[in-house]
């Protein structure tokens, strides 16, 4: 946790992710990179002298057939607020638009639940925990479905819902994160489309590429989060 938290606070200071006074509401979707955001930041606001406060919100895609008694339990742990929104995304993606590429709408509709969610909750800002390797994967989705140049931000205001969004583990491999998730109560991911997406064969791609040649990863990485590349990210201060 030490190297992810350096990284976070890294983040922080580049890109003033956090400040006195914010209200963050982490997206927990039970999996390993959202509890390991959760565990990171509750541990960055001890650090930082409780200057902001912090909740859990789990969106429960299945309308309640996902168990997230091990995460209340967990936020219970770390000192942090729980709340579950239950919603039917599944149904609306795959039994009623039945989607071929269900990701995007799925992502779109459990974004829209989060981020009304956190608004109500009083929450100034949004916590995803999208990783370094999720922003290279992004990128070079954005080249193969788009035929441009796209990186996750790090930080974007939504104006519709005067919300902040943050991604503090952008400097943080899926790796490590896999490394520190170990001992938290991880939920098993029921999507239908789990591990069968574009996605999916993007990040085996990388993987092989790094197989190939070691530290590939790293080095696009340090390229694509270069000063002279900022201009990709549309920092929204």
């Amino acid at each position: 946790m030490k190297n992810i938290l350096s990284q976070i606070k890294k983040m922080c200071k580049k890109f003033n992710l956090i400040s006195a006074g914010d209200k963050i509401a982490v997206g927990v979707s039970g999996g390993k990179d959202s509890l390991v955001l959760l565990k990171a930041l509750a541990n960055l606001k001890t650090a930082f002298k409780n200057s902001f406060s912090l909740m859990a919100i789990c969106v429960d895609l299945s309308n309640g057939q996902m168990n997230f008694q091990p995460i209340e339990e967990f936020c219970k742990k770390l000192g942090v607020e729980f709340q579950v929104i239950n919603s039917n995304v599944f149904e609306v993606v795959f039994e009623i638009r039945k989607e071929k590429n269900p990701c995007s709408l799925c992502a779109n509709l459990r974004r829209g639940i989060l981020n009304s969610a956190a608004k109500k909750a009083g929450c100034n800002k949004v916590a995803l925990a999208h990783h370094a390797d999720d922003l290279l994967e992004t990128f070079l989705m954005s080249i193969k479905q788009e035929e441009r140049l796209f990186l996750l931000p790090p930080k974007s205001y939504l104006s519709r819902t005067d919300l902040t969004v943050i991604r503090p583990l952008l400097l943080t491999f899926e790796s490590e994160i896999i490394a520190e998730a170990q001992s938290l109560p991880v939920v098993k991911n029921i999507c239908p489309a789990d591990h069968y997406t574009l996605r999916q064969d993007v990040k085996n791609f990388l993987s092989s590429l790094e197989d190939k040649m070691s530290g590939t990863k790293k080095s696009m990485l340090n390229a694509l989060t270069n000063p002279e590349r900022y201009n990709l990210w549309k920092i929204e201060n």
